[in-house]
């Protein structure tokens, strides 16, 4: 193990972040650049490498946890590095993303603060891109079969890596212009800039898989064409049908899906456009939808300069701590959690469901309303005498994802069976009930976070390659059906 004491010597110590009033200012990542380096020997000898490690069972990959700790803590970044990438081949995107199931579930959390697993990821992969440590493995030999990937989000990058390394052919579809899915153009630069994305996808040309943007299939290309010309497919196309309000007013301008608002952000960074065709700048802006989505609404909201920023959820406010009946450890609790955009400013307003929207003579919707609410029995119940309004000139719409794009025509076309909660079914080996196609991801598990992402299509891949040759060496780290310690 690292230092046998290391939990005793050395309290928990997180990322450096930049003040607000700077980081406010440009749309980097809003940690000190470096920061990390100098403690992160010191945070990882608090791993206790302990006897039954809960920190594998609570990341979705089964990262070997202990072992790049132990190699972090001696700076052997080399061997650490090797020891993260055998069972992920994203590190940096979920050491900047992911909300660290495996910290939930560490040992040391039971009674102190819990190593610091997710900081101690991101140093060691970004440590291995300044030293070189991460190149492209290229098979030693073709097998002489194709693979397209739908979707270029983490499930179908990590798919497509996967099995071009096995030696088979892979073409990734992406509907949009660029690759990365939504950590393109759903994730704020601030909370990962779009350089990690870029190198990946290089090192995985280099090792021969071939991207093509621009294409929807189902639209574009119809599924049927697409499966007569390759031996295998995988869907990775993500749950991007998003859960709409239909309460009066809906319909006036300036309320907006989430997913509407946020990539036209990105592609301010990425130089499309000068400001965004969407902006809050000016703006009273009210997201409705509490979670991570809504935070990196928030977020934006506050660079684009908008004059208040209101974040609204149903649901009551979460605990402070752990409730150790209703979520015991080593289970992933819901906390009340303070992101980076909420650190920035705002008001952010709990048992509360809005009413209707109020415009103006234009069409623009100006006032939001909204009633508190409570549950009675099991029964969400609006409290008599709370109603109220609040400015609202921009709405985001933050409330999650439904499940595939049926709309495309891409289901429809390959013929596939959904499940009894309207994802794309799979069997064991993550194949559909059409033969040769294969499902991972959000499509088929529904919305989830990028570490399961990740995991579905490392094993999704496992599935085509033992569907392709008979058997696989390609290692599974998860189920159809495995929901482990993360819903």
């Amino acid at each position: 193990m690292a230092d046998p004491k290391g939990f005793l010597n050395h309290g928990r110590e997180v990322a450096t972040s930049r003040p607000v009033e700077v980081r406010l200012k440009d749309w980097n990542e809003v940690y000190v650049p470096g920061s990390l380096l100098p403690i992160i020997s010191k945070q990882a000898s608090r791993c206790m490498d302990c006897g039954i490690p809960f920190c594998h069972n609570g990341c979705p990959l089964g990262n070997l946890i202990p072992e790049w700790n132990d190699y972090a803590y001696r700076e052997d970044w080399g061997a650490a590095s090797e020891r993260l990438h055998a069972t992920n081949n994203f590190p940096e995107f979920t050491g900047r993303l992911c909300p660290a199931p495996c910290e939930s579930a560490c040992v040391l959390g039971i009674n102190q603060p819990a190593v610091t697993i997710k900081n101690v990821e991101v140093s060691i992969i970004d440590k291995a891109w300044e030293t070189g440590d991460v190149a492209p493995q290229a098979p030693e030999r073709l097998s002489g079969k194709t693979v397209a990937v739908i979707g270029s989000g983490p499930a179908g990058l990590a798919a497509a890596q996967q099995l071009t390394r096995a030696g088979h052919t892979v073409a990734v579809y992406e509907r949009a212009d660029r690759v990365g899915g939504l950590l393109r153009y759903g994730i704020p630069e601030f909370k990962m800039e779009k350089r990690h994305i870029n190198r990946r996808i290089e090192q995985m040309r280099a090792e021969g898989t071939r991207f093509r943007t621009g294409i929807e299939i189902g639209r574009d290309l119809k599924a049927t064409d697409l499966k007569k010309r390759y031996d295998a497919v995988v869907i990775a196309a993500g749950a991007t049908t998003a859960r709409d309000l239909p309460a009066p007013g809906r319909e006036l301008t300036g309320i907006y899906q989430a997913m509407e608002y946020l990539p036209l952000a990105n592609k301010v960074q990425e130089g499309d456009y000068v400001t965004a065709p969407i902006s809050a700048e000016g703006k009273h802006v009210v997201v409705i939808g509490g979670g991570d989505t809504g935070a990196d609404c928030v977020g934006t909201a506050h660079r684009q300069g908008a004059a208040s920023v209101t974040q609204l959820e149903i649901m009551p406010r979460p605990n402070d701590e752990r409730n150790p009946v209703a979520q015991p450890w080593p289970t992933f609790p819901m906390l009340y959690k303070v992101t980076s955009a909420h650190e920035e400013g705002g008001e952010r307003v709990y048992s509360v469901s809005t009413t209707h929207f109020e415009g103006d003579e234009d069409g623009n919707v100006q006032w939001l309303h909204l009633v508190e609410v409570e549950f009675v029995d099991g029964k969400l119940t609006q409290k008599p005498g709370t109603e109220r309004k609040i400015p609202a000139q921009l709405v985001t719409l933050a409330m999650g994802f439904t499940g595939t794009d049926r709309e495309n025509g891409m289901v429809d076309q390959f013929g596939l069976d959904l499940d009894e909660r309207g994802n794309i079914a799979r069997d064991t080996d993550f194949q559909t009930n059409v033969p040769g196609v294969f499902v991972a991801g959000d499509a088929g598990r529904g919305q989830s976070l990028i570490v399961w992402a990740i995991a579905e299509g490392r094993s999704a891949a496992r599935g085509v390659d033992r569907f392709l040759t008979g058997a696989s060496d390609l290692p599974a780290p998860i189920r159809p059906t495995d929901r482990s310690l993360m819903v």
